[in-house]
Protein backbone atom coordinates (compact mmCIF):
# COMPACT_ATOMS: atom_id res chain seq x y z
CA UNK A 1 0.00 0.00 0.00
CA UNK A 2 2.93 2.34 0.55
CA UNK A 3 3.80 2.06 -3.14
CA UNK A 4 0.25 2.96 -4.12
CA UNK A 5 0.32 5.90 -1.76
CA UNK A 6 3.61 7.23 -3.09
CA UNK A 7 2.45 6.83 -6.68
CA UNK A 8 -0.67 8.81 -5.89
CA UNK A 9 1.04 11.45 -3.74
CA UNK A 10 3.79 12.14 -6.25
CA UNK A 11 1.24 12.64 -9.03
CA UNK A 12 -0.79 15.09 -6.93
CA UNK A 13 0.10 18.62 -6.00
CA UNK A 14 1.90 18.89 -2.63
CA UNK A 15 -0.50 19.23 0.24
CA UNK A 16 -3.40 17.36 -1.41
CA UNK A 17 -5.56 15.75 1.24
CA UNK A 18 -5.40 11.95 0.90
CA UNK A 19 -6.10 9.17 3.36
CA UNK A 20 -3.69 6.39 2.45
CA UNK A 21 -2.87 3.17 4.21
CA UNK A 22 0.85 2.62 4.00
CA UNK A 23 3.45 0.66 5.87
CA UNK A 24 2.76 0.40 9.57
CA UNK A 25 2.36 3.85 11.06
CA UNK A 26 0.42 6.89 9.99
CA UNK A 27 0.88 9.20 7.02
CA UNK A 28 0.69 12.70 8.45
CA UNK A 29 -1.06 15.23 6.19
CA UNK A 30 0.67 18.36 7.49
CA UNK A 31 3.36 18.86 4.87
CA UNK A 32 3.79 22.55 5.68
CA UNK A 33 5.08 21.83 9.20
CA UNK A 34 7.76 19.55 7.76
CA UNK A 35 8.83 22.07 5.13
CA UNK A 36 10.85 24.24 7.51
CA UNK A 37 12.85 23.97 10.72
CA UNK A 38 13.73 26.08 13.75
CA UNK A 39 16.26 28.05 11.69
CA UNK A 40 13.42 29.40 9.58
CA UNK A 41 15.75 30.25 6.71
CA UNK A 42 15.58 27.17 4.47
CA UNK A 43 12.27 25.78 3.24
CA UNK A 44 11.46 22.72 1.14
CA UNK A 45 8.06 21.06 0.80
CA UNK A 46 8.10 17.25 1.04
CA UNK A 47 5.83 14.95 -0.93
CA UNK A 48 4.81 13.07 2.22
CA UNK A 49 5.26 12.92 5.97
CA UNK A 50 5.29 9.50 7.59
CA UNK A 51 4.93 8.77 11.30
CA UNK A 52 6.62 5.42 11.95
CA UNK A 53 5.77 3.22 14.91
CA UNK A 54 8.83 0.97 14.65
CA UNK A 55 12.16 0.45 12.93
CA UNK A 56 10.40 -1.92 10.56
CA UNK A 57 8.14 0.97 9.50
CA UNK A 58 11.21 3.10 8.78
CA UNK A 59 12.82 0.28 6.81
CA UNK A 60 9.67 -0.22 4.73
CA UNK A 61 9.47 3.48 3.87
CA UNK A 62 13.10 3.52 2.76
CA UNK A 63 12.78 0.34 0.71
CA UNK A 64 9.69 1.64 -1.06
CA UNK A 65 11.26 5.05 -1.67
CA UNK A 66 14.20 3.30 -3.34
CA UNK A 67 11.83 2.23 -6.10
CA UNK A 68 11.80 5.84 -7.34
CA UNK A 69 14.77 7.39 -9.10
CA UNK A 70 14.56 10.75 -7.37
CA UNK A 71 12.86 10.19 -4.01
CA UNK A 72 14.74 10.95 -0.78
CA UNK A 73 14.07 10.41 2.94
CA UNK A 74 14.90 12.63 5.93
CA UNK A 75 14.39 11.94 9.63
CA UNK A 76 12.87 14.82 11.60
CA UNK A 77 12.95 14.90 15.39
CA UNK A 78 11.54 18.00 17.04
CA UNK A 79 12.39 20.21 14.07
CA UNK A 80 15.23 22.13 15.73
CA UNK A 81 17.80 21.95 12.97
CA UNK A 82 18.75 25.40 11.72
CA UNK A 83 19.87 24.93 8.12
CA UNK A 84 17.53 22.38 6.57
CA UNK A 85 19.17 19.19 7.84
CA UNK A 86 15.79 17.48 8.35
CA UNK A 87 14.18 18.62 5.09
CA UNK A 88 13.43 16.38 2.11
CA UNK A 89 12.48 18.46 -0.96
CA UNK A 90 9.80 16.51 -2.80
CA UNK A 91 10.66 13.45 -0.69
CA UNK A 92 9.50 11.77 2.50
CA UNK A 93 10.00 13.19 5.99
CA UNK A 94 9.93 10.68 8.84
CA UNK A 95 8.34 12.28 11.91
CA UNK A 96 10.38 10.43 14.53
CA UNK A 97 8.52 11.84 17.53
CA UNK A 98 6.17 8.86 17.33
CA UNK A 99 9.07 6.60 18.37
CA UNK A 100 9.09 7.58 22.03
CA UNK A 101 9.36 4.34 24.02
CA UNK A 102 11.58 4.36 27.17
CA UNK A 103 12.74 1.26 29.03
CA UNK A 104 15.31 0.55 31.75
CA UNK A 105 17.74 -2.22 30.77
CA UNK A 106 21.22 -3.49 31.58
CA UNK A 107 23.95 -3.20 29.01
CA UNK A 108 26.40 -5.98 28.12
CA UNK A 109 28.74 -4.92 30.92
CA UNK A 110 25.99 -4.70 33.52
CA UNK A 111 25.66 -0.92 33.26
CA UNK A 112 22.12 0.35 33.83
CA UNK A 113 20.91 2.04 30.64
CA UNK A 114 17.90 3.79 29.20
CA UNK A 115 16.78 2.05 26.01
CA UNK A 116 14.84 4.77 24.21
CA UNK A 117 13.24 5.51 20.89
CA UNK A 118 14.98 8.08 18.71
CA UNK A 119 12.04 10.46 19.04
CA UNK A 120 12.31 10.80 22.82
CA UNK A 121 13.13 14.35 23.95
CA UNK A 122 16.06 14.70 26.35
CA UNK A 123 13.72 16.56 28.70
CA UNK A 124 11.37 13.58 28.71
CA UNK A 125 14.28 11.25 29.44
CA UNK A 126 15.39 13.49 32.30
CA UNK A 127 11.97 13.57 33.94
CA UNK A 128 11.43 9.83 33.46
CA UNK A 129 14.89 8.82 34.62
CA UNK A 130 15.03 10.98 37.73
CA UNK A 131 11.40 10.73 38.85
CA UNK A 132 11.02 6.98 38.32
CA UNK A 133 14.52 5.63 38.85
CA UNK A 134 16.76 8.33 40.36
CA UNK A 135 19.05 7.94 37.33
CA UNK A 136 20.31 10.27 34.63
CA UNK A 137 22.49 10.35 31.49
CA UNK A 138 25.90 11.89 32.14
CA UNK A 139 26.01 14.28 29.17
CA UNK A 140 23.38 16.76 28.04
CA UNK A 141 22.53 19.58 25.68
CA UNK A 142 21.61 23.00 27.08
CA UNK A 143 18.16 22.86 25.53
CA UNK A 144 16.30 19.64 26.33
CA UNK A 145 13.56 19.98 23.70
CA UNK A 146 15.72 18.02 21.25
CA UNK A 147 15.35 14.37 20.33
CA UNK A 148 17.83 11.65 21.18
CA UNK A 149 18.21 10.69 17.52
CA UNK A 150 18.69 14.30 16.47
CA UNK A 151 21.54 15.17 18.82
CA UNK A 152 23.32 11.83 18.30
CA UNK A 153 23.35 12.62 14.57
CA UNK A 154 25.39 15.75 15.38
CA UNK A 155 27.26 15.47 18.70
CA UNK A 156 25.29 16.85 21.65
CA UNK A 157 27.28 19.42 23.62
CA UNK A 158 26.78 21.15 26.94
CA UNK A 159 28.77 22.12 30.01
CA UNK A 160 29.35 18.49 31.04
CA UNK A 161 31.17 17.63 27.79
CA UNK A 162 34.63 18.73 29.02
CA UNK A 163 34.41 15.96 31.62
CA UNK A 164 31.98 13.36 30.28
CA UNK A 165 32.38 13.95 26.56
CA UNK A 166 29.61 14.88 24.13
CA UNK A 167 26.45 12.79 23.98
CA UNK A 168 27.88 10.71 21.14
CA UNK A 169 30.58 9.54 23.58
CA UNK A 170 27.88 8.23 25.92
CA UNK A 171 26.06 5.59 23.87
CA UNK A 172 26.23 1.81 24.33
CA UNK A 173 24.14 0.65 21.40
CA UNK A 174 22.12 1.90 18.45
CA UNK A 175 19.40 0.52 16.24
CA UNK A 176 19.80 1.98 12.76
CA UNK A 177 18.02 1.61 9.43
CA UNK A 178 20.52 2.12 6.61
CA UNK A 179 19.91 3.73 3.24
CA UNK A 180 19.22 0.35 1.64
CA UNK A 181 16.48 -0.41 4.17
CA UNK A 182 18.49 -2.78 6.39
CA UNK A 183 17.66 -2.75 10.09
CA UNK A 184 20.88 -3.08 12.10
CA UNK A 185 21.66 -3.23 15.82
CA UNK A 186 25.20 -1.91 16.26
CA UNK A 187 27.61 -1.06 19.07
CA UNK A 188 31.34 -0.47 19.62
CA UNK A 189 31.81 -4.25 19.36
CA UNK A 190 29.24 -5.19 16.70
CA UNK A 191 28.99 -3.47 13.31
CA UNK A 192 31.21 -0.83 14.86
CA UNK A 193 31.92 1.08 11.65
CA UNK A 194 28.23 1.81 11.20
CA UNK A 195 27.86 2.60 14.91
CA UNK A 196 30.61 5.22 14.90
CA UNK A 197 29.72 6.46 11.44
CA UNK A 198 26.14 7.26 12.42
CA UNK A 199 27.27 9.11 15.56
CA UNK A 200 27.83 12.64 14.34
CA UNK A 201 27.12 11.45 10.80
CA UNK A 202 24.50 14.13 9.99
CA UNK A 203 21.95 11.46 9.12
CA UNK A 204 23.95 10.39 6.06
CA UNK A 205 24.45 6.69 6.81
CA UNK A 206 21.26 5.61 8.51
CA UNK A 207 18.19 6.63 10.48
CA UNK A 208 18.69 6.14 14.21
CA UNK A 209 15.54 4.47 15.55
CA UNK A 210 16.69 3.46 19.05
CA UNK A 211 19.58 4.29 21.38
CA UNK A 212 20.88 2.72 24.58
CA UNK A 213 22.16 5.45 26.92
CA UNK A 214 24.18 4.60 30.07
CA UNK A 215 22.75 6.09 33.27
CA UNK A 216 24.34 7.26 36.51
CA UNK A 217 22.80 8.21 39.88
CA UNK A 218 21.18 11.64 39.64
CA UNK A 219 22.41 14.07 42.31
CA UNK A 220 19.66 15.83 44.24
CA UNK A 221 21.06 19.37 44.22
CA UNK A 222 23.22 21.74 42.18
CA UNK A 223 25.18 24.82 43.25
CA UNK A 224 24.93 27.10 40.22
CA UNK A 225 27.41 29.98 39.96
CA UNK A 226 28.26 32.78 37.55
CA UNK A 227 31.22 35.15 37.82
CA UNK A 228 32.33 37.99 35.54
CA UNK A 229 35.63 38.87 33.83
CA UNK A 230 36.72 42.15 32.29
CA UNK A 231 39.12 40.55 29.81
CA UNK A 232 38.94 37.52 27.58
CA UNK A 233 42.51 36.54 28.40
CA UNK A 234 41.68 36.34 32.10
CA UNK A 235 38.54 34.33 31.38
CA UNK A 236 40.34 32.00 28.97
CA UNK A 237 43.18 31.27 31.40
CA UNK A 238 40.81 30.40 34.23
CA UNK A 239 38.37 28.31 32.19
CA UNK A 240 41.17 26.29 30.59
CA UNK A 241 42.66 25.66 34.03
CA UNK A 242 39.30 24.50 35.33
CA UNK A 243 38.61 22.00 32.53
CA UNK A 244 42.08 20.51 33.02
CA UNK A 245 41.60 19.70 36.70
CA UNK A 246 41.04 16.11 37.86
CA UNK A 247 37.36 15.22 37.91
CA UNK A 248 37.20 14.72 41.67
CA UNK A 249 38.65 18.21 42.27
CA UNK A 250 36.60 20.27 39.85
CA UNK A 251 33.15 21.42 38.84
CA UNK A 252 30.67 19.15 37.09
CA UNK A 253 29.59 21.73 34.53
CA UNK A 254 31.60 24.53 32.90
CA UNK A 255 30.37 26.97 30.27
CA UNK A 256 30.77 30.68 29.56
CA UNK A 257 29.56 33.50 27.38
CA UNK A 258 30.42 36.98 26.16
CA UNK A 259 27.97 39.79 26.83
CA UNK A 260 27.68 43.49 26.05
CA UNK A 261 29.13 45.87 28.63
CA UNK A 262 25.97 47.90 29.03
CA UNK A 263 22.44 47.55 30.32
CA UNK A 264 19.11 47.60 28.55
CA UNK A 265 19.45 44.28 26.73
CA UNK A 266 18.19 41.33 28.80
CA UNK A 267 19.39 38.88 26.15
CA UNK A 268 22.94 40.16 25.58
CA UNK A 269 23.75 42.80 28.21
CA UNK A 270 24.31 43.06 31.98
CA UNK A 271 20.82 41.72 32.66
CA UNK A 272 21.69 38.38 31.04
CA UNK A 273 24.13 37.45 33.83
CA UNK A 274 22.31 37.39 37.22
CA UNK A 275 20.69 34.12 38.28
CA UNK A 276 17.15 34.62 39.45
CA UNK A 277 14.94 37.73 39.49
CA UNK A 278 16.29 39.04 42.81
CA UNK A 279 19.91 39.30 41.62
CA UNK A 280 21.19 42.63 40.30
CA UNK A 281 24.27 43.35 38.20
CA UNK A 282 26.28 46.13 39.89
CA UNK A 283 27.93 47.84 36.92
CA UNK A 284 29.99 50.10 39.22
CA UNK A 285 32.23 47.11 39.97
CA UNK A 286 33.31 46.78 36.32
CA UNK A 287 36.85 48.25 36.01
CA UNK A 288 37.05 51.64 34.36
CA UNK A 289 38.17 51.37 30.75
CA UNK A 290 36.82 47.87 30.20
CA UNK A 291 36.04 47.03 26.59
CA UNK A 292 32.69 46.70 24.82
CA UNK A 293 32.30 43.10 25.98
CA UNK A 294 32.59 41.32 29.30
CA UNK A 295 32.77 37.58 29.90
CA UNK A 296 30.82 35.32 32.21
CA UNK A 297 32.10 32.02 33.56
CA UNK A 298 29.23 29.68 34.46
CA UNK A 299 29.94 26.64 36.62
CA UNK A 300 27.95 24.13 38.63
CA UNK A 301 28.73 21.60 41.33
CA UNK A 302 26.44 18.60 41.80
CA UNK A 303 26.12 17.62 45.43
CA UNK A 304 24.26 15.77 48.14
CA UNK A 305 22.58 17.73 50.90
CA UNK A 306 24.81 18.88 53.78
CA UNK A 307 28.10 17.69 52.30
CA UNK A 308 30.26 20.79 52.82
CA UNK A 309 29.45 22.30 49.45
CA UNK A 310 30.16 25.87 50.60
CA UNK A 311 33.75 25.02 51.50
CA UNK A 312 34.31 23.12 48.26
CA UNK A 313 32.98 25.95 46.13
CA UNK A 314 35.05 28.55 47.98
CA UNK A 315 38.20 26.50 47.45
CA UNK A 316 37.55 26.15 43.72
CA UNK A 317 36.67 29.82 43.18
CA UNK A 318 39.49 31.30 45.28
CA UNK A 319 42.27 30.98 42.64
CA UNK A 320 40.14 32.49 39.87
CA UNK A 321 40.77 36.07 38.75
CA UNK A 322 37.23 37.29 38.16
CA UNK A 323 35.82 40.66 39.28
CA UNK A 324 35.12 40.33 42.99
CA UNK A 325 31.59 41.31 43.89
CA UNK A 326 30.16 40.14 40.57
CA UNK A 327 29.28 36.64 41.74
CA UNK A 328 25.82 35.17 41.33
CA UNK A 329 24.76 31.94 43.00
CA UNK A 330 21.67 29.76 43.24
CA UNK A 331 20.88 26.46 44.90
CA UNK A 332 18.54 24.45 42.68
CA UNK A 333 17.48 20.87 42.10
CA UNK A 334 19.25 18.80 39.47
CA UNK A 335 16.17 18.72 37.23
CA UNK A 336 15.65 22.46 37.64
CA UNK A 337 19.26 23.17 36.67
CA UNK A 338 19.21 21.00 33.56
CA UNK A 339 15.85 22.52 32.58
CA UNK A 340 17.09 26.10 33.02
CA UNK A 341 16.61 27.03 29.34
CA UNK A 342 12.86 26.50 29.69
CA UNK A 343 12.51 30.00 31.14
CA UNK A 344 14.32 31.49 28.16
CA UNK A 345 12.07 29.52 25.82
CA UNK A 346 8.96 30.84 27.55
CA UNK A 347 10.23 34.41 27.25
CA UNK A 348 11.10 33.94 23.58
CA UNK A 349 7.67 32.51 22.82
CA UNK A 350 6.06 35.44 24.61
CA UNK A 351 7.97 38.13 22.68
CA UNK A 352 7.73 36.40 19.30
CA UNK A 353 11.41 35.64 18.81
CA UNK A 354 10.90 31.88 19.16
CA UNK A 355 9.00 31.78 15.87
CA UNK A 356 11.28 34.20 14.03
CA UNK A 357 14.16 32.97 11.85
CA UNK A 358 17.25 31.80 13.77
CA UNK A 359 20.35 32.09 11.58
CA UNK A 360 22.57 30.61 14.28
CA UNK A 361 26.28 30.05 13.82
CA UNK A 362 28.18 27.40 15.78
CA UNK A 363 31.95 27.13 15.46
CA UNK A 364 34.53 24.83 17.04
CA UNK A 365 37.79 26.80 17.13
CA UNK A 366 41.26 25.90 18.36
CA UNK A 367 42.30 27.30 21.74
CA UNK A 368 45.35 28.82 20.05
CA UNK A 369 43.10 30.91 17.80
CA UNK A 370 40.23 31.81 20.11
CA UNK A 371 41.91 34.95 21.53
CA UNK A 372 42.36 36.25 17.98
CA UNK A 373 38.71 35.41 17.34
CA UNK A 374 37.79 37.50 20.38
CA UNK A 375 39.67 40.52 19.03
CA UNK A 376 38.65 40.23 15.39
CA UNK A 377 35.07 38.99 15.80
CA UNK A 378 33.64 39.34 19.31
CA UNK A 379 35.04 42.82 19.96
CA UNK A 380 34.55 44.00 16.40
CA UNK A 381 31.73 42.38 14.45
CA UNK A 382 29.74 41.38 17.55
CA UNK A 383 30.56 44.20 19.97
CA UNK A 384 26.91 45.27 20.08
CA UNK A 385 25.60 41.77 20.81
CA UNK A 386 23.34 39.55 18.76
CA UNK A 387 20.04 39.64 20.67
CA UNK A 388 20.83 36.32 22.32
CA UNK A 389 23.61 34.30 23.99
CA UNK A 390 27.18 34.33 22.64
CA UNK A 391 28.56 31.15 24.18
CA UNK A 392 32.31 30.52 24.33
CA UNK A 393 33.78 27.68 26.39
CA UNK A 394 36.41 24.94 26.03
CA UNK A 395 36.16 21.26 25.16
CA UNK A 396 38.80 18.55 25.33
CA UNK A 397 39.57 16.54 22.21
CA UNK A 398 40.49 13.52 24.36
CA UNK A 399 36.80 13.15 25.30
CA UNK A 400 35.75 12.68 21.64
CA UNK A 401 36.10 9.31 19.95
CA UNK A 402 37.96 9.80 16.64
CA UNK A 403 35.99 6.93 15.07
CA UNK A 404 32.82 9.04 14.97
CA UNK A 405 32.02 11.20 11.96
CA UNK A 406 32.37 14.62 13.66
CA UNK A 407 35.01 16.95 12.20
CA UNK A 408 37.05 18.70 14.91
CA UNK A 409 39.88 21.25 15.03
CA UNK A 410 43.36 19.77 15.40
CA UNK A 411 43.96 21.31 18.83
CA UNK A 412 43.83 19.23 22.04
CA UNK A 413 41.70 22.04 23.51
CA UNK A 414 39.15 23.84 21.39
CA UNK A 415 36.30 26.23 22.13
CA UNK A 416 32.66 26.12 21.15
CA UNK A 417 31.52 29.53 19.93
CA UNK A 418 27.72 29.49 19.61
CA UNK A 419 25.94 32.61 18.35
CA UNK A 420 22.34 31.93 19.32
CA UNK A 421 20.34 34.82 17.91
CA UNK A 422 16.87 35.43 19.30
CA UNK A 423 15.84 38.52 17.38
CA UNK A 424 12.22 39.51 17.01
CA UNK A 425 10.76 39.31 13.51
CA UNK A 426 11.47 42.11 11.06
CA UNK A 427 10.68 45.04 11.12
CA UNK A 428 10.88 45.02 14.94
CA UNK A 429 14.13 43.10 14.69
CA UNK A 430 16.81 43.24 11.98
CA UNK A 431 16.14 41.66 8.59
CA UNK A 432 17.32 38.07 8.49
CA UNK A 433 19.46 38.85 5.43
CA UNK A 434 21.66 41.15 7.53
CA UNK A 435 22.18 38.41 10.13
CA UNK A 436 23.13 35.90 7.45
CA UNK A 437 25.52 38.47 6.00
CA UNK A 438 27.07 38.90 9.45
CA UNK A 439 27.63 35.14 9.65
CA UNK A 440 29.37 35.24 6.28
CA UNK A 441 31.63 38.05 7.48
CA UNK A 442 32.57 36.06 10.59
CA UNK A 443 33.46 32.99 8.55
CA UNK A 444 35.37 35.14 6.07
CA UNK A 445 37.50 36.48 8.92
CA UNK A 446 38.08 32.99 10.28
CA UNK A 447 39.30 31.81 6.89
CA UNK A 448 41.37 34.87 6.02
CA UNK A 449 43.13 34.74 9.41
CA UNK A 450 43.87 31.05 9.00
CA UNK A 451 42.06 29.88 12.12
CA UNK A 452 41.88 26.19 12.88
CA UNK A 453 38.10 25.83 13.06
CA UNK A 454 35.18 23.64 12.06
CA UNK A 455 31.49 24.40 11.81
CA UNK A 456 29.30 22.59 14.32
CA UNK A 457 25.96 21.89 12.58
CA UNK A 458 27.83 22.36 9.28
CA UNK A 459 26.03 23.62 6.22
CA UNK A 460 27.79 23.95 2.88
CA UNK A 461 26.59 24.17 -0.71
CA UNK A 462 29.43 22.58 -2.67
CA UNK A 463 31.51 19.42 -2.51
CA UNK A 464 34.85 21.29 -2.22
CA UNK A 465 33.54 22.98 0.92
CA UNK A 466 32.57 19.62 2.42
CA UNK A 467 35.97 18.20 1.46
CA UNK A 468 37.68 21.04 3.34
CA UNK A 469 35.35 20.53 6.31
CA UNK A 470 36.18 16.84 6.75
CA UNK A 471 39.80 17.16 5.68
CA UNK A 472 41.69 13.90 5.89
CA UNK A 473 38.48 12.12 6.99
CA UNK A 474 36.60 12.98 3.79
CA UNK A 475 37.56 9.68 2.13
CA UNK A 476 36.23 7.76 5.15
CA UNK A 477 32.99 9.76 5.03
CA UNK A 478 32.51 9.01 1.32
CA UNK A 479 33.31 5.32 1.81
CA UNK A 480 30.75 5.07 4.59
CA UNK A 481 28.15 6.73 2.39
CA UNK A 482 28.89 4.29 -0.42
CA UNK A 483 28.62 1.39 2.02
CA UNK A 484 25.46 2.31 3.93
CA UNK A 485 23.52 4.63 1.59
CA UNK A 486 24.87 3.92 -1.90
CA UNK A 487 21.97 5.60 -3.71
CA UNK A 488 22.17 8.75 -1.54
CA UNK A 489 18.58 8.57 -0.39
CA UNK A 490 19.10 9.86 3.17
CA UNK A 491 19.27 13.43 4.55
CA UNK A 492 19.27 15.39 1.29
CA UNK A 493 18.93 18.68 3.17
CA UNK A 494 22.63 18.60 4.06
CA UNK A 495 23.59 19.07 0.38
CA UNK A 496 26.53 16.67 0.72
CA UNK A 497 25.38 14.01 -1.75
CA UNK A 498 22.45 13.76 -4.12
CA UNK A 499 20.68 10.97 -5.92
CA UNK A 500 21.91 12.51 -9.15
CA UNK A 501 25.48 12.39 -7.75
CA UNK A 502 25.73 9.27 -5.57
CA UNK A 503 28.92 8.59 -3.59
CA UNK A 504 31.90 6.85 -5.10
CA UNK A 505 34.76 5.31 -3.17
CA UNK A 506 36.94 7.90 -1.49
CA UNK A 507 39.94 5.61 -1.47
Amino acid sequence: MMIAYLDQQLRLAPGTDVDPCGAGGEIHPDLAAASEDFGGVVRALPAAVHRPRSADDVAEVIRQALRYDHLTVAARGNGHSVAGQALAPGGIVLDMRTMSRMELVRGDGGQICADVGAGVLWGELLEWGVAKHGLSPASWTDYLGLTVGGTLSNAGISGQAFQKGPQISNVDELEVVTGDGERVVCSPKSRSDLFFGVLGGLGQFGVITRARIPLIPAPPMVRWIRVVYASFEGYKADVEWLVGRPEREGFDYIEGFAFVNRGGDPASGWESVPIGPSSVFDASLVPHGSGPLLYCLEVALYHQLHDGVDKRVDEMLRPLKYIRGLEFTAEVSYVEFLSRVNLAESAARANGSWHAPHPWLNILISASDVSHFDRHVFQSVLKDGIGGPMLVYPLLRAKWDPRTSVALPDSDVFFLVALLRFNQPYPIGPPVESLISQNREILKRCKSNGYDFKLYFPNYKTEPEWVRHFGQDWARFVDRKAMYDPRAILSPGQNIFSRARPPSSGS
